[in-house]
């Protein structure tokens, strides 16, 4: 049961469109929080993106690579938004919000505290006006314990949460996943927690209180690495690098092929041996020091090595080729132009989207399917301000009071 106001859009009709008439301000930058953002706009959520006057969400500058203006990662974090330009910084920035969250149903932000208070978005600011609201908060270090008010990125987090510690080869120096997991998680993470307090809100009959959603990098980095730590609090050991390997399976990583390297999963005593006979090495099989995976983790150097010694001698597509007759998971490792060009991710993970700067442009689209149907096409990522005046008269603002507020500069 969504709140009602006139113009609201009417409930959704299917699984893809459930939050067809949500209404979102994202307030965060970077790409925890616009990560989160996309997940409800592609839900069919009606998200507005709030961006200083003039350069926008930082993240747009995060290049090269950048596509007609805008930095690659900040494309992949803002579809399906709207985006208004607005200065927090002044007292008539804030009445503007204030206005916006009459008609809101989740408040995305990620400020440091002191910040939030500043622009009044602590909760205990909001929650006597809109008891309604679900406020997301997202921060670096949570908000309890020594270090909730020091800021942080993902790498910092990537470190500090041991992630890199059990990243890279060994003896060599720190490798920070290739990939932002960690802001990334945490947007997945506090969509997830924005979907449940929705839910809690609005099965109560006339629609109940708001919630407030907290989710931090430091939680998320620590959810990554859980059973690392769990195996550590075991055997009071920390675990070390094993390149492409898992510490706890053999044979498990990327084994060299002659022309490149192929992904092996041989994750059971089964898979083992269709590995074996696959290579031609029957005598693995009778060997005591494989006989099982505890024994195998316990002689991966031998083990690995015997079978480098055989895929090293064989092309790539001939070792995937028998390996996939026999039964056995492997993957070549690929480079993003592989991917980008694989029939499988071009005709199905990707699609494309009208855009009115950048001819050709795709993007990735959202993982989910219901019922083989995967959430519509939704906008392009805006430019900065770009829906500003639309937005403003959406919430009631006047023709003359936008005018004003853009000639005070508090809008853009």
């Amino acid at each position: 049961m969504f709140s009602t106001d006139p113009g609201r859009p009417p409930a959704p009709s299917a699984p893809e469109e459930s939050l067809s008439g949500v209404r979102v301000l994202d307030l965060s930058g970077n790409l925890a929080g616009p990560y989160c953002g996309q997940i409800l706009a592609d839900l069919g959520a009606d998200v507005v993106k709030v961006e200083r006057l003039g350069s926008g969400d930082p993240a747009r500058a995060w290049a090269p690579p950048a596509w007609g203006g805008d930095g690659t990662l900040f494309l992949a974090a803002n579809r399906g938004k709207r985006s208004l330009a607005l200065e927090l910084g002044t007292r008539e920035g804030r009445q503007v919000l204030e206005r916006l969250l009459e008609r809101t149903d989740i408040l995305i932000q990620a400020f440091r505290p002191d910040v939030a208070e500043r622009f009044g978005l602590q909760e205990g600011q909001l929650r006597p006006r809109f008891p309604s609201l679900i406020l997301c908060t997202i921060t670096a270090f949570g908000h309890e314990g020594p270090d909730r008010d020091r800021p942080g990125y993902d790498p910092l987090l990537q470190a500090h949460a041991g992630l890199m510690s059990v990243t890279g080869f060994p003896g060599g120096p720190p490798v920070r996943m290739g990939t932002s997991v960690v802001d990334l998680g945490a947007g997945m993470w506090a969509a997830l927690g924005v979907l449940s307090a929705l839910r809690a809100r609005d099965r109560t009959e006339g629609g109940g209180a708001g919630s407030h959603v907290r989710v931090s990098l430091l939680d998320t980095a620590v959810a990554w690495v859980a059973y690392h730590l769990m195996g550590t609090e075991a055997t009071g050991v920390s675990p070390g690098p094993l390149g492409s390997g898992l510490g706890m399976i053999v044979p498990y990583g990327a084994f060299p092929a002659a022309d490149g390297p192929l992904m092996i999963a041989a994750a059971n005593d089964g898979l083992f041996a269709r590995l074996s006979r696959a290579l031609e090495l029957p005598a693995l099989l009778s060997d005591p020091r494989f006989a099982t995976n505890p024994a195998r983790v316990a002689h991966r150097i031998e083990l690995e090595g015997a079978i480098a010694e055989v895929t090293r001698s064989l092309p790539r597509v001939e070792l995937e080729r028998r390996l996939r007759e026999a039964g056995v998971p492997c993957a070549a490792v690929r480079t993003m132009e592989e991917v980008a060009w694989d029939p499988g991710v071009r005709d199905v993970s990707f699609r494309e989207e009208p855009h009115p700067h950048i001819p050709g442009y795709r993007a990735v689209a959202p993982p989910p399917t219901w019922d083989g149907r995967r959430a519509p096409p939704r906008t392009p990522p805006p430019p900065v301000g770009g829906d500003t005046g639309e937005i403003l008269q959406e919430r009631g603002f006047a023709p003359e009071e936008i005018q004003r507020l853009r000639e005070d500069g508090v809008i853009g």
